[in-house]
C-alpha cells in the first residue's frame, strides 16, 4: 500500500510537469503569457485534486495486485 505522503509527492511532481506542458501549449495557441499561465494554473489545480483522489481510490482496489510472498 502506498502512503499518503508518497501519493502527495507523486501528485506534486506530476502537476509541475503538467503545469509546464500546459503553459507551453496554451502559450503556443494564444500567444499570451497571461492567458497561457491562467490556463496552466487552472488545469494544474483541477488535475492535482483529481489525481490525488484517483490514486487514493486505486490504492483501495485489490484487483490486479499480486500478494506479497514472505521470504523466510
Amino acid at each position: 500500500m502506498e502512503t499518503r505522503l508518497r501519493s502527495l509527492v507523486k501528485a506534486i511532481i506530476w502537476q509541475v510537469l503538467g503545469l509546464i506542458v500546459m503553459f507551453a501549449v496554451a502559450y503556443l495557441i494564444t500567444g499570451s503569457v497571461e492567458t497561457g499561465g491562467a490556463f496552466a494554473l487552472i488545469n494544474s489545480a483541477t488535475g492535482f485534486l483529481t489525481y490525488i483522489l484517483y490514486e487514493r481510490i486505486w490504492s483501495k482496489v485489490q484487483w490486479g495486485r499480486q500478494p506479497r510472498v514472505a521470504h523466510g
